[in-house]
């Protein structure tokens, strides 16, 4: 004999506490963000401005699984800007090539955070993925 499951009234609708959760999970990591260095709070507003042109519908930031050699490529092109704002505002002094790795995974940690932030923006209503 088939019977009729009754859900709980709570149960009916979840997605209202996920978005609320989504939410709450963005303002912390934007807390958060604010606490940076002044160092990668530059870097982080130069990575945020990339992407800006790279937020439109089908972007490779949007796929569900992002390709890793694209994100790889775009980290550096990122490094290769800012080596070049560096050089730019200090041309008679060297960094030393050390600098440049960390600050490649720097880069990258920040570029991934700054997709994490922007794939989970419910603000239009509907998950971005």
């Amino acid at each position: 004999m088939y019977e009729r499951k009754i859900l709980p009234f709570y149960m009916t609708y979840p997605l209202p506490m996920y978005y609320q959760e989504e939410d709450s999970i963005i303002r912390d990591l934007e807390y958060l963000q604010q606490m940076y260095p002044s160092e990668a709070k530059r870097y982080q507003k130069i990575i945020s401005d990339i992407l800006d042109k790279l937020d439109y519908e089908g972007s490779m930031i949007y796929d569900e699984y992002p390709d890793k050699w694209q994100l790889y490529k775009l980290s550096r092109d990122i490094l290769d800007r800012i080596k070049r704002e560096e050089k730019q505002k200090n041309p008679d002094q060297d960094v030393p090539e050390e600098k440049w790795e960390w600050l490649g995974d720097m880069v990258q940690i920040l570029l991934f955070y700054e997709i994490y932030k922007r794939r989970h923006n419910t603000r239009r209503g509907i998950l971005r993925f």
